[in-house]
C-alpha cells in the first residue's frame, strides 16, 4: 500500500492564530498514524511560482488514511481555525510503492 501525502504551502495571516493551531494539530497527526516530513524550514521557488510564506509536508500510511485524517472530527474544527489565521493551497497526494 502507498503512503498518503499532505502538501501545504501556507500564508500566515494571523500569526496568535496560527500558533493556537500549530500547538494542537501534532496530536491529530499522530492520532491517525502521521508524521511529519517538513514543517516550515528553509525553502526556494526554482521553477514556477514562488512558494507561499511555510510549506508543510505530512506523511501517511495510506492516502486513505491521509484522507480520514483531513475529514475527522478531530482535525475538522482546527482545520477552520487554521483557515480563519492563513490562507494557501493543500493536496492530498498518494505516494509510490
Amino acid at each position: 500500500m502507498a503512503a498518503g501525502y499532505i502538501i501545504g504551502q501556507i500564508e500566515i495571516t494571523d500569526q496568535s492564530v496560527y500558533e493556537t493551531y500549530r500547538a494542537k494539530v501534532p496530536a491529530t497527526v499522530a492520532q491517525y498514524g502521521g508524521e511529519y516530513l517538513v514543517r516550515g524550514g528553509q525553502q526556494q521557488g526554482v521553477e514556477g511560482a514562488e512558494p507561499m510564506g511555510r510549506t508543510v509536508v505530512l506523511k501517511f500510511p495510506s492516502y486513505a488514511q491521509a484522507v480520514a485524517w483531513y475529514n475527522s472530527p478531530e482535525y475538522v474544527p482546527l482545520r477552520e481555525l487554521r483557515q480563519s489565521g492563513s490562507h494557501g493551497n493543500l493536496m492530498i497526494v498518494e505516494g509510490v510503492e
